[in-house]
């Protein structure tokens, strides 16, 4: 049930390149999430991208000269790994080359991508709390719902470990400078 926040300034694009843009960014999303988009009709139904128009973006606090943007995909926590995040980033830069119809390099200079998990356990629709093992079994078939069920504890795993490595460091750097 991944979620696109997108900040287009009005009249960043053309209509037509920005309706292409809008239904890429979806497919990405449920890609990078482990769907296909062409097939999964489940998937495509609750991933929603809301358009913002900012009325200005401003840069070293003048007006900004050529357009930005700022992509937000969320989705529930355990759903991207680091190889999806880093794929993600970069479709989601192609996409707005092409939209532009620029060059990759200097388009992506100017676009901002935050892919961000929502915690399990913090996710609600319908008026109910909803967790990825749910949410799997709803967009693969309640045969899907362990594989929810391992996403999310490799993803704690990953970050206990960051905990624990940081807190490593930090006693070695303690004892160090205790010498």
């Amino acid at each position: 049930m991944p979620m696109i926040d997108v900040l287009i300034p009005e009249g960043a694009l053309k209509p037509e390149a920005e309706r292409r843009l809008l239904k890429e960014l979806t497919d990405i999303l449920i890609a990078a999430e482990g769907f296909d988009p062409a097939s999964n009709k489940v998937a495509q139904s609750v991933t929603w991208l809301f358009l913002h128009r900012p009325a200005a973006v401003y840069v070293a606090g003048a007006k900004a000269t050529a357009p930005r943007y700022r992509v937000v995909p969320t989705v529930p926590e355990g759903q991207y790994t680091d190889e999806a995040r880093n794929g993600l980033v970069r479709k989601v830069a192609e996409a707005f080359a092409r939209a532009e119809g620029g060059e990759f390099d200097e388009v992506a200079s100017r676009l901002w991508v935050f892919p961000t998990e929502i915690p399990d356990g913090e996710w609600g629709g319908r008026g109910r709390i909803v967790r990825l093992p749910e949410i799997q079994a709803l967009l693969a078939g309640e045969h899907q719902r362990t594989v929810g069920e391992a996403r999310l504890a490799r993803r704690r795993r990953h970050k206990a470990r960051q905990i624990f490595e940081g807190a490593l460091d930090a006693v070695r750097r303690g004892e160090a400078g205790d010498a």
